[in-house]
């Protein structure tokens, strides 16, 4: 039998009771143009085996990121995942366990994510770190609320620099909870407009170094001008490995370091799961969302670990819960931990001195490309790149050539009037052969 455990009655019984007329009302916050007027255009029901068939023809359309050059980055990067990480999260006690309801039974799940943290301090250069979040952009928005809370402010200013995706996501969370979110208008070096926006109403300043269009940047200088009015500085990262080279943010004066942890043990994936890391300074610590463990002893003296704060509503009263946030992610978290643990501080930096030696080469062969302008004066291992037709176009072009050349700026932020910028990246991946190719093709299609 079908399972349908409601009946019409039911259902006419059930909307009465909270006052909605029919099932509509209950999606009137979607906006009208995100709705489906008619039924998704699919089979109404088929076999298993017609359905395996139908679904793998439509994953062969994919083109995996290691079929040929490939240079999208713009947060979500292709990095070398040691066949050990995936070994060892395919153990039964690792993909198999889950959140711990029970923690102190679950000693390995607690010491694992404590680990986790421990890395993710050291790395965003803060005392404290949660035990993950589900992505980047959901760590940026929940820094932006935790910033409302602390400071009782409702204004929120989001660089021009900040990944337009984040600042959507971070719009969408913050509109339910009445923060208003001004996104500065977008720039390569998008810092420079920020201090000037900042007064007394602002809750918290979000910039995010290497930027959306590559470009690094010394956040110092504004994160005193935060201080002084009053607000939190947020610090975004996308990618990961930067950590290994760049200046952290609690170095620079973060007062909330969020980043996306997928290119430390993570594969591309086609777009998830991924993790996002959260760190903050010490006295901000119980108004972090998620859950925090820790350290301690046990009656006896030896080494345990513990839930030390898990603030979410599942837990507690939600008039004093930080978050909504029902889970982290685990699994992608210990490969995250795997992955660093195998590295170390120095392969880290040694990674990362690889990845901007490769971002530097591709600079070289395109920048000799004639119509190419670079126009990101300072990068770790993504830049952009200006040519003279559609980037759009150009990708398109390319791809019949079988090089994925990177990601339109126009396609992260339609409405930015940046449809000649091309955002391109190098990782250890990417080898002279790629880059070669790329310049060689891109010279041809620019010719035509």
């Amino acid at each position: 039998m079908r399972y349908l455990p409601l009946s019409d009655t039911d259902r006419a019984e059930m909307l009465a009771v909270i006052g909605a007329s029919d099932i509509d009302t209950l999606f009137a916050d979607v906006p009208a143009a995100a709705r489906l007027a008619a039924p998704v255009d699919l089979p109404a029901h088929a076999g298993e085996m017609a359905v395996e068939r139908a679904l793998g023809v439509l994953a062969a359309r994919n083109r995996p990121a290691g079929a040929g050059p490939f240079f999208c980055g713009a947060g979500a990067y292709r990095h070398h995942v040691p066949a050990s990480v995936d070994h060892l999260i395919q153990r039964s006690e690792f993909l198999t366990s889950y959140t711990p309801y029970q923690p102190e039974i679950a000693q390995g799940t607690l010491q694992s994510l404590f680990e986790f943290q421990t890395q993710v301090a050291v790395l965003t250069g803060l005392p404290t770190a949660n035990a993950s979040m589900y992505d980047g952009s959901t760590a940026c928005a929940e820094a932006v609320m935790m910033a409302a809370r602390v400071t009782r402010r409702r204004k929120a200013v989001l660089s021009g620099g900040l990944h337009p995706h984040y600042a959507e996501a971070t719009r969408t969370f913050a509109h339910s909870a009445g923060v208003d979110v001004r996104r500065l208008a977008a720039a390569i070096d998008a810092e420079d407009a920020v201090v000037p926006a900042i007064d007394g109403q602002t809750a918290c300043v979000v910039v995010q170094t290497p930027n959306v269009f590559g470009a690094v940047t010394d956040v110092t200088a504004i994160a005193a001008a935060a201080h002084a009015a009053g607000a939190l500085l947020i610090v975004v990262t996308t990618e990961a490995i930067s950590f290994g080279l760049l200046k952290s943010p609690g170095e620079m004066g973060a007062d909330i370091a969020v980043a996306e942890g997928q290119s430390i043990g993570n594969g591309l994936n086609f777009g998830g799961p991924y993790v996002g890391l959260f760190a903050c300074r010490e006295a901000l610590t119980r108004q972090a969302p998620g859950r925090l463990c820790g350290e301690t002893v046990d009656a006896e003296g030896r080494r345990g670990f513990v839930l030390t704060l898990s603030t979410r509503e599942q837990h507690i009263r939600r008039d004093k819960a930080t978050s909504n946030i029902c889970t982290n992610s685990g699994l992608c978290a210990l490969a995250f931990t795997i992955h660093m643990t195998l590295l170390g501080g120095t392969g880290l930096a040694e990674l990362a001195r690889i990845n901007h030696a490769r971002a530097r080469a591709l600079r070289a062969a395109l920048a000799a490309v004639s119509g190419v302008e670079v126009v990101t004066p300072r990068f770790f291992n993504e830049f952009t790149i200006r040519v003279p037709r559609p980037a759009a176009d150009v990708v398109e072009a390319l791809a019949r050539r079988d090089i994925i050349a990177g990601v339109p700026v126009s396609r992260l932020d339609p409405g930015a009037g940046m449809d000649d910028l091309l955002l391109v990246c190098a990782t250890e991946m990417t080898t002279r052969e790629d880059i070669d190719d790329f310049a060689e093709a891109l010279a041809v299609e620019l010719a035509v």
